[in-house]
């Protein structure tokens, strides 16, 4: 879960939001795209961008982050649906996304300090163009298995969070502990293409200090870390807590019907096995998602999980174009999920130690294994469409 979300608006409101935003041109001397790919040049009070319009299909962006924050780079539809993103993009570091787009308006936005809803320039993707995305019998495989296996995560989580939001509904503080963990596995396993949505993310699975300025964390917080502080720090469940439970199985139940419409192709899926690296590096690793139950490493091995299981149903196609990178993929991938069994309490099921109990050498070594694969992976779109 991104540590603050960006809000829905509308088309319109997102055109007059790039009309106020003065720091943001539309070309500079700094921002020259090359290769037909378009060059993103991130500053702490910028965003430029090479080109405003280009061929719809494969779409190559050059992100270059010279500002002094940790920035995040987004290609989003008009109403904040998310196409592709990058996060924890460092200062004086570079990033290449490369997505699927089809033609019609974007938005690409840039959050310096990884707050708010960015600086943002208004795109525009026309007709098919010489770089139209081509998909092979490998691809279209892999987008419909990963498809089937989506839904089949969304659909299995559903009892496993009414056996949550029934403990809480019951009052049982510690039935509730028992199950919250295990409600979040197929939530954490497919994330990406749940914030793909852009409205259900921030209504399930946002932590307090992710809620958008001006929101009252009495009134708007809502979703499983809410319930986690009530059961970890307050202790207690009272009325509130029991509207938050009926309130989040009718989120997810949403989020369910509306997997299977889901935009994915194979760029989005090596993009979001990325995303899931990215989560674990900035939420898991740190402590900052469970921060009250310390259940991050159920959260680390599901997120890991979900970007192997893109990984595989890629490989195919990546093995073809770059077999030197699927092989250190696996080799990543090996090296990250033994050393995460590491702190399994029990090897044969989802329960680990207590991120409160893994000590700093520990937690630097899982942080190494996270970047160790992070670097690989951020290459798998590209490999893919190569």
């Amino acid at each position: 879960m991104r540590a603050v979300r960006l809000s829905v608006v509308t088309a319109a409101a997102t055109a007059a939001t790039l009309a106020a935003v003065t720091g943001c041109t539309q070309k500079s001397d700094d921002a020259k795209g090359a290769d037909g790919a378009v060059t993103v040049v991130a500053k702490d009070d910028s965003c430029e961008v090479s080109r405003t319009d280009f061929p719809a299909g494969h779409l190559t962006l050059n992100v270059e982050n010279r500002g002094s924050k940790v920035t995040e780079v987004y290609v989003l539809h008009p109403d904040d649906r998310i196409v592709t993103e990058r996060e924890n993009i460092g200062p004086g570091t570079k990033a290449t996304i490369t997505a699927e787009i089809k033609a019609g308006d974007y938005v690409i936005a840039c959050k310096p300090g990884m707050k708010g809803d960015g600086i943002r320039r208004q795109v525009k993707a026309t007709g098919a163009g010489t770089g139209a995305a081509r998909r092979s019998p490998e691809m279209d495989a892999a987008v419909a298995a990963y498809r089937q296996y989506v839904q089949a995560q969304a659909d299995a989580t559903l009892p496993k969070v009414k056996k949550f939001t029934d403990a809480v509904r019951a009052g049982d503080v510690e039935a509730a502990k028992a199950a919250y963990a295990d409600s979040r596995i197929g939530w954490e396993r497919t994330e990406p293409v749940a914030e793909s949505f852009g409205d259900i993310d921030p209504k399930v699975d946002v932590r307090e200090d992710g809620l958008e300025a001006g929101q009252d964390p009495a009134k708007d917080w809502t979703g499983w870390h809410r319930l986690e502080k009530a059961l970890w720090q307050d202790k207690k469940i009272g009325d509130r807590e029991k509207q938050l439970a009926d309130l989040l199985d009718k989120d997810l139940a949403d989020w369910v019907k509306r997997v299977g419409k889901a935009d994915i192709t194979p760029t989005s899926m090596a993009n979001g096995a990325k995303e899931l690296l990215d989560e674990v590096a900035t939420g898991k690793v740190t402590g900052e998602e469970e921060r009250y139950s310390h259940t991050d490493l159920v959260d680390f091995k599901a997120n890991v999980e979900g970007a192997q299981k893109s990984f595989e149903l890629l490989k195919p196609v990546a093995q073809k174009n770059d077999p030197k990178l699927v092989a250190e993929l696996d080799k990543q991938f090996a090296a990250l999920n033994t050393l995460l069994d590491t702190h399994r309490a029990d090897k044969n099921a989802y329960v680990f130690t207590s991120y409160d109990k893994v000590t700093e050498p520990q937690r630097k070594e899982l942080s190494d294994g996270v970047n160790a694969l992070a670097e690989p992976l951020s290459k798998l779109a590209a490999a893919v469409v190569k």
